[in-house]
């Protein structure tokens, strides 16, 4: 199993959402983050900001799936024909188990 961690442009999230839905990814939390990447902010005439509001999608996924899940994430992400600063990132880590709460189930 797999956690993948997506910072996306919260403009971005409704389409990735229903791209990742549409092809049998139904399960994610959505939580708003605040923060900055390489380009340490941005600057809009005299006011710098430096804590840039995006969303982070949580998904525990299984091996097989990370090069369709990363794949829909990127192309629905992305602005523009080639990207541009702060369309986001994705942290792909492993997940050594996972258990269902209600019915004490181990596993996805």
């Amino acid at each position: 199993m797999l956690l993948i961690r997506a910072i996306i442009r919260p403009e971005k999230v409704g389409i990735v959402l229903s791209e990742l839905l549409s092809a049998g990814f139904p399960a994610v939390t959505k939580m708003d983050v605040y923060g900055r990447g390489k380009q340490k902010g941005v600057k809009v005439g005299e006011i710098f900001y430096d804590e840039i509001p995006k969303e982070m999608l949580l998904m525990v996924i299984e091996d097989a799936d990370k090069e369709d899940v990363v794949k829909i994430i990127i192309k629905y992400s992305r602005t523009g024909e080639s990207g541009n600063f702060g369309d986001g990132r994705i942290f792909v880590s492993p997940v050594e188990e996972a258990y269902t709460i209600s019915t004490k189930k181990k596993g996805l």
